[in-house]
């Protein structure tokens, strides 16, 4: 079975029957209810208590006890709770007459927050409409880019959204702008650039805001892998007043100014970064300087993998021979995955880099164990 979102304002018994019908096809050996129940709830007894609580995390509230409290003040037409998720549906689904109706009718709309407890750390994440301009630190299946979000945004801003107003996000406090910079989805609708543009004309700090790792505008564009974004952000303004930046943009110079008066964790992120966006000069020149290729990169930068993973899932041909060159590790494996840089470009089907990191002798990590038996 596959599941589909009720709409938002659904009475609890319709959210009962679904989890009734996920334990139903649980019992029938439904491999999608299973897999949703293994991703869920790793302690799962068959019961429908279970069944409800996996609900509850697929639409990521905490508990079913959660959710029902959500679905009693969503379900009442006209409580605070109704209005505001009426609003975050017009905003991700581009719905301009809606959410000028609304904001005409509620003015205080703007200053608003969510009030669901979700399965995230905080577990309120408090976001105002704006925060769902981002598409991410919402609701994973709300996160979504209309092609008008750009006159969206524009019409919560004028009517007075604070484009700096931090919401509790990924362990820390988040701007809209932070968590713009770092989602796929305006990124693909083609609007990434456009709305960090649009946030930073009413008003948004293109310099760092808010606590926890993606606090710097710029910073999270680089570690997300956006160099458009990250182009946009340097010309309104921000600054690039570390090597670790300058390494991101490519720029060779301000790098090498900056290179002796780095601290060992700032030159590890510059040749994280320098080598996942394709900067072979200033990947070069960090290796000159000593740095290790065979490190881990450092947390808030894909911590899991190395310079070579992400210059291979980038698809950076120059970086990934230069790096190869420099004795780069063709057989250490990510943390998360257990993948070497090879099984990498095999799941990211990037043949170029699977046909050059065969050429030099690499394997896959099955390869590598079987070899070793």
């Amino acid at each position: 079975m596959k599941l589909e979102p009720l709409p938002f304002d659904a009475e609890a018994a319709l959210y009962q029957e679904q989890a009734a019908a996920l334990l139903e096809a649980y019992r029938a050996g439904d491999p999608v209810a299973i897999r949703y129940i293994q991703q869920r709830h790793s302690k799962f007894t068959d019961t429908e208590a279970d069944a409800q609580l996996v609900l509850a995390r697929w639409y990521e509230f905490r508990d079913w006890p959660a959710l029902t409290q959500y679905t009693e003040a969503a379900s009442q037409q006209g409580s605070p709770t109704w209005i505001f998720e009426s609003a975050s549906e017009a905003v991700i689904n581009g719905d301009a007459t809606a959410l000028d109706a609304m904001l005409r009718d509620y003015p205080e709309l703007v200053r608003a927050r969510s009030s669901r407890i979700m399965s995230f750390d905080p577990p309120a994440h408090r976001a105002t409409l704006l925060h769902y301009v981002a598409a991410n630190g919402v609701e994973g299946y709300r996160q979504r880019t209309p092609k008008n979000a750009v006159d969206i945004a524009k019409t919560l801003l004028r009517s007075g959204s604070d484009p700096d107003a931090l919401a509790d996000m990924y362990g820390g406090k988040c701007t809209t702008l932070s968590m713009l910079v770092s989602s796929c989805h305006p990124h693909e609708a083609g609007l990434q650039s456009q709305l960090a543009d649009t946030l930073l004309d009413f008003g948004a700090s293109v310099e760092a805001l808010g606590e926890g790792n993606w606090t710097s505008p710029l910073m999270t564009a680089l570690a997300f892998g956006y160099q458009e974004t990250a182009q946009t952000l340097v010309r309104r303004g921000a600054r690039v007043d570390n090597i670790a930046a300058a390494a991101g943009l490519g720029r060779l110079d301000d790098a090498k100014r900056m290179l002796s008066s780095a601290d060992a964790l700032s030159r590890q992120r510059a040749l994280a970064l320098a080598a996942q966006h394709g900067q072979v000069d200033v990947v070069r020149l960090l290796l000159d300087a000593g740095e290790d290729p065979n490190q881990y990169n450092p947390e808030g930068n894909h911590s899991h993998s190395t310079p070579l993973h992400q210059a291979v899932w980038s698809e950076h041909l120059d970086v990934v021979r230069l790096l190869i060159e420099r004795s780069a590790s063709l057989t250490m494996r990510d943390k998360a995955f257990d993948g070497t840089p090879l099984d990498w470009a095999l799941h990211g089907k990037k043949t170029a880099m699977e046909d050059y990191l065969r050429s030099q002798g690499a394997k896959t990590s099955t390869e590598l164990d079987n070899q070793s038996d």
